[in-house]
């Protein structure tokens, strides 16, 4: 929006200059004109500004349409960059890279083939306004050849004559230039120039991001080491004296923390606001990097291995099915009736049946912001019914249930034990702990403690 908005005062600023200064230009030179031409001159001229202003209108028929469809476009993949940007920390935990890439990629190459077919309309409206122009030189010659030719300055001797002519064609080929400057305006408003820099370096990074990610390992720490494959008893997320600091400020927010969880034991991580519990999680998943001590995670982030909920779920563009599937790529070309039903199961899990009657069915395409439509509560309901959809090994729950009652949440959490799945949760109520066999408490000044709940 603010280059929308900068683009249109810089327009507004162009059209004000020429709009407010034109008619006292176009009077004066049409007195002028009349002078030397008698009527014939302003009336060919004004009659000719007619006839290209004719002329340009239907050159700028297909532009205006192409236009305002470049313009949402435009639009539409400012929105998808900015929703991307603001829920990166969720794709990057869901390990959705792809996918956003490729839906971000296919609106670009919308964008940019609107772009091009713009561009080629624009070529004869340029063509046109510059045709306009070049045979206004002329016309000034022909409104003073009729009078000189009909006899009205015989009395003018060969010096006298060449000046009426300069004189004339001065004022004519001005009076001209007014209008041309009148025309040209059209070609501003279809001006797409600057956007194709900007275009050109988003693409450039984007196949950066994606050529990194392909060239790194997931199996590979951060000195490029491969990790030591867990034996029988090691646990899947372990953390060995591990200090955990702010990526800005440098503060501590857990100091020398050990810890293992392995299959079957549940974590539970609690403490006050600003302890240090989603870093935490941040630190397993890759996106933070530790101040010191060791991670090691033998089970990869993604839909089939580590499942990431937070406690607001990005909930990208798509149909029902596609929010479901989330985080695997598009719709499944022969889903079947199998995947139709499990997606049914798991939104009826989670207690969100209605949701197939408000969008019409699972495919059916809205044109609604999910974010913005679904109540907080929906929207976690939603984000373990891709849990229930997916079904990972383990699951990592970063206050996902928060907007949720305590009768709710008891509920969801039943069915994930259920499934077999391994939970790392980060919460507040006690309720919670029913469902862990640890607990990991964090306090103040990096303190941590690590308490049993119940056997595995």
């Amino acid at each position: 929006m603010t280059q929308d908005v900068e683009r249109l005062c810089r327009e507004l600023t162009s059209f004000a200059s020429k709009i407010l200064t034109t008619p006292f230009t176009l009077g004066y030179y049409s007195y002028q004109c009349a002078i030397s031409t008698g009527w014939m001159g302003p009336v060919s001229i004004f009659g000719y500004f007619v006839v290209g202003s004719l002329v340009n209108k239907l050159l700028m028929g297909p532009v205006i349409p192409r236009l305002v469809e470049q313009e949402k476009l435009e639009g539409d993949f400012r929105f998808k960059h900015v929703q991307i940007r603001v829920n990166a920390e969720a794709a990057a935990f869901a390990r959705a890279g792809c996918v956003e890439y490729a839906r971000t990629e296919r609106r670009l190459k919308s964008l940019i083939a609107t772009q091009k077919e713009l561009i080629y309309q624009e070529l004869w409206l340029s063509l046109g306004t510059n045709t306009f122009d070049y045979l206004g030189g002329i016309l000034s010659y022909m409104t003073i050849a009729i009078p000189i030719f009909s006899g009205v300055y015989n009395d003018l001797s060969a010096s006298e004559l060449s000046e009426l002519i300069s004189k004339n064609a001065f004022v004519s080929i001005y009076l001209v230039n007014c209008f041309s400057q009148i025309i040209d305006l059209s070609s501003n408003l279809c001006d797409v120039a600057g956007y194709t820099h900007r275009i050109g370096e988003l693409v450039e990074v984007m196949m950066k991001i994606v050529q990194e990610d392909k060239d790194v390992s997931p199996a590979e720490e951060e000195d490029g080491s491969p990790q030591e494959k867990p034996q029988n008893g090691d646990g899947v997320f372990i953390l060995d004296n591990v200090t955990v600091s702010t990526p800005v400020s440098e503060c501590t927010l857990v100091r020398d923390l050990s810890l293992r969880v392995s299959k079957g034991n549940s974590l539970l991580i609690s403490g006050e606001t600003g302890s240090g519990k989603s870093s935490i999680l941040r630190v397993l998943a890759g996106l933070w990097k530790t101040k010191q001590g060791r991670v090691s995670v033998h089970t990869p982030f993604g839909p089939h291995g580590v499942l990431f909920l937070p406690q607001k779920s990005f909930l990208s563009d798509g149909s029902l099915r596609e929010q479901v599937i989330y985080p695997l790529k598009e719709i499944y070309p022969k889903s079947g009736r199998m995947d139709d039903e499990r997606i049914l199961k798991s939104l009826d899990m989670s207690g969100l049946t209605s949701l197939v009657s408000r969008t019409g069915g699972l495919d059916q395409a809205v044109n609604w912001n999910w974010s913005e439509v679904l109540s907080p509560g929906e929207i976690q309901r939603l984000a373990f019914s891709r849990l229930f959809y997916l079904q990972p090994k383990y699951a990592v729950l970063d206050e996902a249930s928060s907007a949720l009652s305590e009768d709710a949440e008891a509920e969801l959490y039943s069915h994930c034990t259920q499934m077999g799945m391994t939970l790392i949760s980060v919460g507040h109520r006690r309720s919670l702990q029913e469902f862990h066999h640890l607990e990991l408490r964090l306090g103040p000044g990096g303190q941590w403690e690590l308490r049993r709940l119940r056997k595995s």
